[in-house]
């Protein structure tokens, strides 16, 4: 580890008096930002250092076509040349980083430990960086042994405390080839205790950004150790507004805080792409403040030009583009023969690796499709699959549901019969290539609803619908016949309705929480904990663990939404004889459960009597999850029972045969007097409770008189509290609960129905585990 620069009294004034105060500023800009720098003494002329940038690479060493991301990413050979060409016009030329070169990285660099990714760092000519969160992945041992020793650069952060000894350096000076001096104070977010394991950052604090870092830049004037100055924080904004980058936001705080001595700020952390000023809180002058999105898409470029003969020039405030690394000076990827020979092998010892056992599947898990042709508007075994293993994989950190977007799953995870189901690491690397990491994000009912609801993105021709994941316990309705082709009716976890004002944790995919895909409702919620886990190794870990149990995951068949209209409820709700046609779709999935009979049928029951039947068309329905489409129409029954004033709400049992799908939909239906009526079967003993005994002993806790002559308590006029209906004597289904209580509710009800014109579902299939136990501990 690179030792501690010498420490030297603080000045009087905080660090914030203009360095070399003889010396004149000036900032010129061509492809980069306008820097305040100090001219050194020495020289006589305008002298320009170039600084190049990157943050959060994440071992994208291979490059890759861009397809299913916002930009296509070079790579490491790519990378290589676009710095290479910054030096050739300058060789005043630093390249910095802003932490999170490792870690979340994709399967060629992760499966050997980021080592190709360091290797190809060095070889570049990475001068200094910041430590990022996922430079701890691995605890701080790992990053301070095998990482500082592997690396040929220094990685600094001055709020990283042992006590009150720097656990890194807070800073380090580069000397250009022209003898200009730049300092580097390295900074990482103060999130650190929620992003890595506890036991690996033990003894480490994590500090205040902006008094750490201010007290590095007053040792660095005060020791007179360098001509510029500018921070590489492992942090940032939240998106690309003004008020994210420098209002009050917690990066604000930091945009405005940090001392004016620092004449830059190269951000990271939160993979947005930004570059901006801000003027800070004890100046006048904006300063350039800069993120690069990610995985070294784009590069930062600043210029610091130093004219010792232009005394008390402005700053120069003209903003940077960010550029495509394979653009950036109009370079195109040329042979690095250095680059490309730590790339090739890399890719040869993930080839071999590759083949390594990580599990067992039981079956196919198919991403949703028409044909031949993926559908990315269906519902899939395989996208719930992920989103399950996604919630097993974040439920210390507090998760509640997870949601998958379907262009993230790039292939199909197969059964092989030959190999009794093992699956190797390329097989499951291969459906989720991009290393995203998994993100807990706080958000309330009304924005879950909201997501869910951006599904449906009719501006897309090309697939006006994506379907989302979504992981066991949460389900939902919809109106496919709403204004505008899609309105999310209603949503539940557990069995309980999602509350607007409620906030739950969701786990999504990195890509997904920053708004891709155009689901730009995750940027609403709040507290974006990256949960230090990759996509990739969260899936692996899971196959561990239930290879460890000896569960054996298979598909689920079950369907997680569900299409409602109704026929419009009457005022009172249906009385008997009247009929309910419900038009349902999205009954199944395109991968057909093995016991799914043809045809299909689904049924509907109430109290546990069948009331309806129908055959499901199965047809495809390219670009959108429609797939599985009936009428049931249903006559309401005599007997079921309502208080007098009435309306009293029952469920209808939507069930699927053979996949599964059971799914509750509340009707509003009118007081009806006689019993539903099921006759025994001849031979068999009766149910002493059945309903269909009409000599069965009464149970009390009805609100009417009991019919039967046996020994039950009372004569069944108790109010009853029991959360489920009680069988009176005479067969009928008794109502439960308070009146009164109910009776807001019943109204609200028929709201729903008459005004939607869709059906509130919650669904209350049988619960399905990934694995062969329905119990189990670590149900996902």
């Amino acid at each position: 580890m690179r030792p501690r620069l010498p420490a030297t009294p603080q000045s009087e004034s905080g660090g914030r008096r203009r360095r070399r105060a003889a010396l004149s500023f000036v900032a010129v800009s061509t492809l980069g930002l306008g820097v305040l720098v100090a001219a050194p003494a020495a020289q006589a002329v305008p002298l320009t250092v170039d600084v190049v940038g990157i943050n959060d690479f994440h071992g994208r060493i291979e490059p890759d076509d861009g397809v299913g991301r916002n930009t296509t990413i070079g790579g490491a050979v790519s990378l290589a040349g676009a710095v290479d060409a910054v030096r050739a016009s300058n060789p005043d030329t630093l390249f910095v980083s802003s932490g999170d070169n490792i870690g979340a990285s994709t399967f060629t660099s992760f499966i050997q430990d980021d080592e190709p990714t360091l290797d190809a760092l060095n070889s570049i000519g990475l001068d200094v960086s910041a430590a990022g969160n996922h430079e701890f992945d691995k605890g701080q041992d790992d990053l301070l042994g095998r990482v500082t020793e592997n690396s040929e650069f220094p990685y600094v952060a001055a709020n990283v405390m042992r006590g009150t000894e720097h656990a890194l350096p807070p800073y380090a000076v580069k000397t250009t080839e022209s003898g200009v001096r730049v300092a580097f104070i390295g900074a990482v977010t103060e999130s650190m205790p929620t992003l890595v394991s506890p036991d690996g950052i033990a003894g480490l604090t994590f500090t205040p950004i902006v008094p750490a870092v201010n007290a590095a830049a007053d040792e660095i004037v005060a020791t007179d150790a360098a001509d510029a100055i500018v921070l590489l924080v492992h942090e940032g904004a939240a998106d690309a507004t003004p008020a994210a980058i420098g209002g009050d936001s917690a990066f604000g705080e930091i945009a405005r805080g940090v001392s004016p001595d620092v004449s830059a700020i190269l951000s990271a952390h939160t993979h947005a792409s930004y570059n901006t000023t801000v003027v800070p809180d004890d100046s006048t002058v904006p300063r350039p403040v800069v993120q690069t999105g990610s995985y070294g898409a784009f590069l930062g470029h600043l210029q610091l030009t130093f004219d010792p003969t232009s005394v008390g020039a402005p700053r120069d405030t003209v903003r940077a583009t960010l550029l495509p690394q394979q653009k950036l000076f109009g370079y195109a990827p040329g042979p690095n023969p250095d680059i490309k020979g730590i790339v090739s092998r890399a890719v040869a010892v993930a080839n071999e690796r590759g083949d390594d056992p990580v599990g067992t599947i039981g079956g196919d898990f198919l991403r949703a499709f028409t044909g031949s042709t993926e559908n990315r508007g269906g519902e899939s075994t395989l996208g719930n699959f992920v989103a399950d293993v996604q919630l097993w994989s974040t439920r210390d950190k507090g998760a509640q549901l997870a949601l998958m977007n379907p262009g993230g799953l790039r292939t199909d995870l197969l059964y092989d019969a030959e190999t009794g189901g093992v699956i190797d690491y390329r097989s499951v690397a291969l459906v989720q290539p991009f290393a995203n990491t998994l993100v807990v994000v706080d958000m309330t009912g009304a924005e879950i609803k909201a997501v869910l609801g951006q599904q449906y993105q009719p501006t897309v021709t090309a697939r006006p619908f994506l379907k989302l994941g979504t992981s066991e316990g949460l389900a939902y309705t919809y109106d496919p016949s709403a204004t505008g082709g899609f309105a999310v009716t209603s949503a539940s976890l557990d069995g309980e309705p999602l509350v607007d004002d409620t906030v739950y944790k969701v786990t999504t995919n990195s890509f997904l929480a920053t708004g891709g895909d155009g689901f730009t409702a995750f940027a609403n919620g709040r507290a974006h904990a990256d949960s230090g886990q990759v996509d990739l190794q969260s899936q692996v870990d899971y196959f561990a663990d239930q290879t460890e149990k000896g569960l054996v995951p298979t598909p689920d068949f079950a369907v997680r939404s569900l299409g409602v209209t109704a026929t419009e409820a009457p005022e009172g709700g249906f009385g008997a004889g009247q009929q309910v046609e419900l038009d349902l779709s999205s009954l199944v999935m395109s991968q057909a459960a093995p016991d799914q009979a043809d045809p299909v049928t689904v049924t509907a029951s109430l109290d546990g009597v069948e009331v309806a039947t129908s055959t499901v068309d199965t047809a495809a329905t390219p670009l959108f999850d429609e797939q599985g489409v009936a009428t049931l129409t249903v006559t309401v029954p005599e007997g079921v029972t309502a208080p007098e004033a009435g309306p009293v709400t029952r469920s209808l049992r939507i069930a699927v045969a053979g996949t599964g799908t059971e799914i509750d939909v509340p009707v509003v239906l009118a007081a009806a007097a006689a019993p539903v009526v099921v006759e025994p079967v001849p031979g068999e003993p009766v149910d002493p409770s059945d309903p269909s005994d009409p000599a069965a002993p009464g149970t009390g806790g009805g609100t009417a008189p009991g019919t039967g002559t046996g020994t039950g308590a009372g004569a069944g006029t108790g109010s009853g509290t029991g959360s489920t209906p009680t069988v009176t004597a005479g067969g009928d289904l008794a109502f439960t609960g308070s009146d009164a209580a109910t009776t807001g509710l019943l109204a609200a009800l028929v709201l729903m129905l008459a005004g939607a014109g869709a059906l509130t579902a919650t669904r209350l299939r049988r619960r399905r585990a990934l694995t062969a136990e329905t119990e189990d501990s670590t149900t996902v």
